[in-house]
């Protein structure tokens, strides 16, 4: 605790490096994952080339993908768009299974009876099945919001300060405590984040019920991770 409170402002600053660094990647993944699982959904044909895609993306080791990214955007090394941008891309693998599958999930006959009443392709998109797909989306949401943070730490191999700074440097100082400082705070963020979007998707989702609806986002998330 010593060591703590002497680099608390440190600890303070890397922590919020660390947060920008999160955030934007699940913003721009799970934004980007609606229209690409949407089609994925509604053409077939294209889903399995799709996920495909997403499948090898997320196969990709995160360190040799951080020091590709300035080719590929050109950017500079230290660069934190860097980390953004293949960190978005890791989101984007794994929302577009589970946008392409909460779509999926949403009743036929629903559907049926929306088109019936008037709705247009647009309209019913927004009105019926994206609501209702809601809790899946959530669920898989979920889980790219901790991969995502504890991936963060991976681009301090590359300079791009974050709380995984702490770990490269309390690795060369051997100084145990600032490793499980690091730690301690990944796992407060990546739970602070679940909690955050937990109590968005109540306050979004008030229809949603606890029990079976949340038996099956899980089930569903867990598809789209593993690919079963």
């Amino acid at each position: 605790m010593s060591w703590l409170w002497s680099n608390l402002g440190l600890v303070w600053d890397l922590t919020v490096a660390h947060v920008t660094l999160s955030v934007f990647p699940i913003v721009i993944g799970f934004l980007v994952s609606i229209p690409i699982g949407w089609v994925a959904n509604r053409y077939r044909g294209s889903r399995g080339v799709l996920l495909t895609i997403g499948g090898i993306l997320y196969t990709i080791p995160s360190l040799p993908l951080f020091v590709a990214m300035p080719a590929l955007i050109g950017t500079q090394i230290l660069d934190p768009k860097n980390v953004v941008v293949a960190l978005s891309l890791y989101a984007l693998a794994l929302m577009v299974r589970t946008t392409s599958d909460a779509l999926a999930s949403v009743p036929g006959d629903v559907l049926q009876s929306a088109t019936a009443v008037g709705f247009s392709t647009w309209r019913r998109f927004w009105s019926v099945e994206l609501p209702l797909a809601g809790p899946v989306l959530l669920a898989g949401l979920r889980v790219v919001s901790v991969s995502t943070v504890s991936l963060v730490s991976v681009g301090s191999l590359v300079g791009v300060s974050n709380l995984g700074t702490m770990f490269v440097q309390g690795l060369n100082q051997y100084n145990n405590a600032e490793v499980v400082t690091g730690i301690v705070a990944i796992v407060i963020i990546a739970l602070v984040f679940d909690l955050a979007l937990v109590l968005l998707g109540r306050l979004l989702m008030p229809w949603t019920r606890l029990g079976t609806t949340k038996r099956a986002s899980r089930r569903a998330a867990l598809r789209a991770v593993t690919g079963a």
